[in-house]
């Protein structure tokens, strides 16, 4: 067999660091010194056919493969990003390559391998930064400054001789650090060196391959091509499509979760952009506060041209003391917290966030692929003129208008779709035409849409297929309630049946009144929504009436014998039911339900949060007068068990009716005081649950009506030695010293 032979002379290799600014400018000035035959760029080759849709891209964009499903998937396909900004060096060999009409190709492992699920660990695809390694080594702070200080300001040789001296110095690292070159690695290196073999098959002239620097040692050889075929052979293939997706500077950060590993992408753009417009240090640190000064004056902070002036020539003292040619980021950062923003740390994150990291989102022209729904989705956004960005914000629509009845059902049928482009905020008023919604466009959201791509063509078309499907599969009341919200919001006829029918399949198989009564409140919602969407309000109240008459008559030996954590959720089904009987039910229903209650509080071994509850719902509504109240918290707190639970449940809501009624207020006060310190430690957590619930103006009031004393003595004495066992027994309680 064959040993390895030495990469052709031919072949030009250049070891970048992906979305740096300095390699960039590398590879641009490489490009133009060599003028290759063909450009190989670190890529997957799938990505072949979409590099002919370069002009209707504006970076940052991003390449998205993602996995064809097949038949039996029930959920979004792996799916993979390769982002490019302006900057990035890749960006920048592709450019050329157009401007240039020479051809370019992607050279990587394959997509249909890299996704087919059989790789490593998520933690070991990190890229590997091995020129941020020497940076750190160095003692610089960003990459890009350390490029700039060592590498470029000090090459006198042209840009083939740097990347030389990259290739050698990553060739050190490697041999350095050989546990650093993981399976994957190495199975990438072996399809890129059979993209290389490729390519000098097919040209005779100059080849320029751009690629991670990491990668460089690897490819300085080519073994026997058997070898790297025999480590590609036998891989698990997926079917793979994609396109072009718009990308964003904050997706570019560290922390997006993409392994793009840069913090300061906004500050990296200002670099190259300077650099292409021809600026000198000066006028890049100078372009740098001015943009500082607009975030400021932006937000009505003072930002005057005097303090930009003296940001400047502190940054430019910094760079000096530490010996460094030009201001980093490190030092315009420390100058604008010193001079702009006052030393104060809160403006400065502002522009860290609008500046350092940036929020520029990239555009994709009408022209490149995309699947029926993608193109449906970005139609219906401008005819409805709601554009995505990246930064939030709120919109506030009237269902009363078209437009605005049709954003809210665009948005809803994205949310069915796993698309949670808007957020609809709780509402806070009894009415039903107002919706507010914050929106923010995450790039990310491409992967569901492509995924969402085989439910329909559609938004409207997939959500209502997605529903129909989550129609069929429900198995309890509240999945059906929740479906049937869902396509009601929708404006989706057929899926509104669907559910409806769903719905009554699982109330018929629904034994536990507590299951019944919870999908009570949201049905309730739907069906005061239904009129605004178009939706017959009666085909819901039905249901809505179905539901609650089965879960009034089993809800008083629902009651029975159960545990707290069971209690705790009755009394909130017990809430969330009554506020629903009186916002949607007709009066029949209503009068079901006061009675399903009053069985309920006369229940003798029901649980103690539920009756006390339902005790003051009837009380509040007037279903119980004072004196029938009182007889029956009177019977509650004499008992030894379940009293502390009791009082919790009638507690529980506003305070200023207790507070307006002495005879009640004075049962709970002598209720409470009377009790042992053992069984006040033993009530207090659920009391202070149930007081946590009161609003502070409730709370003075009740201080208030403390300090006035019992009525029966007109308000006028102080117990001492009860205050004294009070204030004794909070010490010890909050482990305070007398």
């Amino acid at each position: 067999m064959a040993g390895p032979r030495a990469l052709p002379e031919r072949v030009t290799l250049l070891g970048i660091r992906h979305h740096g600014p300095g390699s960039a400018r590398m590879v641009a000035a490489a490009l133009e010194a060599v003028r290759p035959e063909l450009v190989l760029v670190e890529g997957p080759p799938e990505a072949d056919a979409l590099l002919a849709h370069l002009p209707a891209l504006t970076p940052p964009v991003a390449v998205l493969l993602h996995v064809e499903p097949r038949r039996g998937d029930s959920g979004p396909g792996t799916a993979g990003f390769w982002p490019f900004a302006e900057f990035s060096p890749e960006w920048q060999a592709l450019a050329w390559a157009h401007r240039a009409g020479v051809p370019a190709r992607f050279a990587d492992l394959p997509a249909a391998v890299s996704l087919s699920g059989e790789d490593e660990p998520e933690e070991a695809r990190a890229a590997a930064d091995p020129l941020g390694e020497l940076a750190r080594a160095a003692g610089f702070d960003d990459p890009e400054r350390w490029w700039e200080d060592v590498v470029e300001r000090h090459a006198s040789t042209g840009p083939r001789q740097l990347a030389q001296a990259v290739a050698e110095a990553m060739t050190a690292m490697r041999e350095e650090l050989p546990e650093a070159v993981d399976s994957r690695t190495l199975l990438r290196e072996a399809a890129m060196r059979q993209a290389v073999r490729r390519a000098c098959a097919d040209v005779t002239g100059d080849i320029v391959v751009v690629c991670g620097a990491w990668h460089v040692p690897a490819l300085r050889t080519l073994p026997p091509a058997s070898a790297d075929a025999a480590l590609l052979r036998g891989r698990t293939r997926r079917a793979v499509s994609g396109t072009w997706v718009p990308w964003s500077h904050g997706r570019l950060t560290a922390g997006s979760g993409y392994g793009a590993g840069i913090a300061s992408p906004g500050w990296y753009a200002h670099l190259w952009e300077c650099a292409v417009a021809g600026d000198d240090a000066a006028a890049t640190t100078a372009r740098w506060f001015a943009g500082v000064c607009g975030v400021l004056r932006g937000e009505d902070l003072p930002a005057s041209t005097a303090s930009a002036v003296e940001a400047v020539r502190l940054a430019d003292a910094l760079a000096a003391l530490r010996g460094r040619p030009s201001p980093g980021l490190s030092e315009v950062s420390e100058a604008a917290l010193a001079v702009l923003c006052g030393g104060d740390e809160v403006p400065l994150r502002l522009v860290h966030q609008r500046l350092v990291v940036g929020e520029r989102l990239g555009r994709v022209g009408d022209g490149v692929p995309r699947s029926p729904l993608a193109a449906d989705l970005e139609r219906a956004q401008r005819r409805l003129r709601l554009p995505p960005g990246a930064e939030a914000r709120q919109v506030q629509l009237d269902l009363r208008t078209p437009l605005h009845r049709e954003r809210s059902m665009l948005l809803r049928g994205l949310e069915v779709l796993g698309v949670p482009w808007g957020r609809p905020h709780e509402r806070r008023s009894p009415g039903t035409f107002a919706e507010t919604w914050e929106l923010r466009w995450d790039p990310g959201f491409a992967v569901a849409v492509a995924a969402a791509a085989r439910h329909g063509t559609t938004v409207a078309g997939a959500a209502d297929r997605v529903l129909r499907g989550q129609a069929t599969q429900a198995r309890r009341v509240a999945q059906a309630a929740a479906v049937l919200a869902r396509a009601v919001g929708c404006e989706l006829p057929g899926a509104v049946l669907a559910a409806r029918a769903a719905l009554d399949r699982c109330a018929a198989a629904a034994t536990d009144a507590v299951e019944l009564l919870a999908a009570v409140p949201g049905l309730a919602t739907t069906v005061r929504y239904g009129s605004v969407r178009g939706t017959d309000p009666e085909l819901l109240r039905v249901a809505l009436h179905g539901l609650l008459a089965r879960g009034c008559v089993g809800l008083p030996l629902a009651c029975r014998g159960v545990d707290d954590e069971t209690a705790e959720r009755v009394l909130v089904v017990l809430d969330g039911t009554h506020e629903a009987v009186r916002l949607a039910a007709d009066a029949g229903h209503r009068d079901g339900w006061r009675r399903a209650l009053l069985r309920l509080v006369d229940v003798r071994d029901a649980h103690g949060l539920p009756a006390g509850r339902a005790t003051r719902l009837l009380w509040e509504s007037g279903d119980l007068d004072t004196g029938a109240v009182a007889a029956r918290l009177h019977r509650a707190v004499s008992a030894d068990d379940g009293a502390t639970a009791f009082v919790a449940g009638f507690l529980r809501g506003s305070a200023s009716l207790l507070a307006a009624d002495a005879r009640l207020f004075g049962l709970v006060d002598a209720w409470l005081t009377g009790l042992s310190p053992e069984r006040f430690d033993d009530a207090l957590p659920l009391l202070r649950r149930a007081v946590a619930e009161f609003s502070p103006a409730e709370r003075r009031l009740l201080g208030q009506r403390v300090g006035s004393g019992p009525a029966e003595t007109g308000g006028a004495d102080w117990d001492e030695a009860l205050a004294g066992r009070i204030t004794g027994h909070l010490r010890g309680l909050l482990g305070v010293g007398g």
